[in-house]
């Protein structure tokens, strides 16, 4: 008997990467889904027995959509697959009904494992048809490659979060990626008008592997630090000039590190990683920008832009490749 499967992502790339993870001896019927109300029509109307079901998207995010599941009632099984893995956000989906909580990238041993504990297939890990009747994911435009970009950075974003969240004890709040193919001074106008004429203070950190190289950028608010120095149980006995310091490295270390070993698993790279360097304390961000980011014909920039609400903290995560990583990168996801 065929089982309408759903997968529900706003990454045509990611869904085709869960359709490919989908055991060949499994009898489905597929339908997909971009956002939660689109999922919502589908389920409505008997397409998804199963869904896989992303938590970080646009018009109706996953935490919305099994609140909209169990609210009417709605007969189908979700099994979460997100880039965000914090305890936090799986408690929040099992206590709301999902069966189970799957990290992307997929691991398909740990797929089979939850399909045959629910009784939904019986077999081995087996894909290999299915795998041959997918086509790799083809980037036909700009905003297919960006999309592939954006899955990347979506699964780095939420490992550095995981990282982040264990260390402070916070749960922290995860948007989708803001990535774009720009010039260097389109990048200089995109992030100061992010930030406006907030003060601000910057760490950089250079990494180079396999003819992938690039530089990763924390960028604090100014009026962050008190908070962050609280959440960071530091002995504020101490000078605050250098707790704000400490609290600065800290941080930048656990984004940092976190998202390059994502970036890492993902394109089958190891990278070695400069020294952190302080770009600027308490200053604009024009002149940190003006001052040490470097001259790109094009550049691929990946903005991420963590918040701890309850805290009232936001900091900035940029990730800025130049030209000559940009294709390297998108040859080694897509034939992946």
């Amino acid at each position: 008997m065929t089982t309408p499967v759903l997968i529900c992502d706003d990454s045509g790339f990611a869904r085709r990467q869960m359709e490919r993870s989908i055991p060949d001896g499994w009898d489905v019927e597929i339908s997909h889904a971009e956002n939660g109300l689109q999922a919502l029509e589908l389920i409505r109307a008997g397409k998804a027995d199963v869904m896989f079901l992303d938590l970080n998207m646009p018009v109706m995010d996953g935490y919305q959509t099994m609140q909209a599941i169990r609210d009417e009632d709605l007969p189908t099984m979700v099994i979460v697959v997100s880039g965000d893995v914090q305890p936090e956000a799986r408690a929040r989906m099992i206590g709301m009904g999902a069966i189970d909580f799957i990290r992307k990238p997929i691991d398909n041993d740990k797929l089979i494992e939850i399909l045959n504990q629910f009784g939904l297939y019986a077999g081995d890990a087996s894909a290999s048809n299915r795998v041959e009747a997918i086509p790799h994911f083809e980037m036909e435009s700009r905003d297919e490659s960006l999309d592939a970009y954006r899955e990347m950075a979506n699964v780095a974003m939420g490992q550095a979060g995981e990282s982040l969240a264990k260390m402070l004890g916070e749960f922290i709040n995860l948007p989708i990626p803001n990535v774009n193919l720009i010039t260097n001074n389109e990048l200089h106008m995109a992030i100061t008008d992010i930030h406006g004429n907030e003060r601000v203070s910057a760490v950089s950190k250079g990494f180079i592997g396999s003819g992938i190289n690039g530089e990763a950028l924390v960028i604090f608010n100014e009026s962050n630090f008190a908070n962050m120095v609280k959440l960071l149980k530091y002995d504020e006995a101490n000078n605050p000039e250098s707790l704000e310091l400490e609290a600065l490295m800290d941080i930048s270390n656990i984004l940092i590190g976190a998202c390059l070993n994502a970036l890492s698993e993902q394109l089958h790279v190891t990278f070695s990683h400069n020294h952190p360097i302080i770009l600027g304390r308490h200053c604009d961000l024009d002149d940190i920008l003006k001052s040490n980011i470097k001259k790109q014909d094009k550049i691929l920039a990946i903005e991420i832009a963590y918040s701890i609400k309850a805290q009232n903290i936001n900091f900035d995560l940029l990730l800025l490749f130049p030209n000559q990583s940009i294709d390297l990168i998108l040859h080694k996801l897509v034939k992946l």
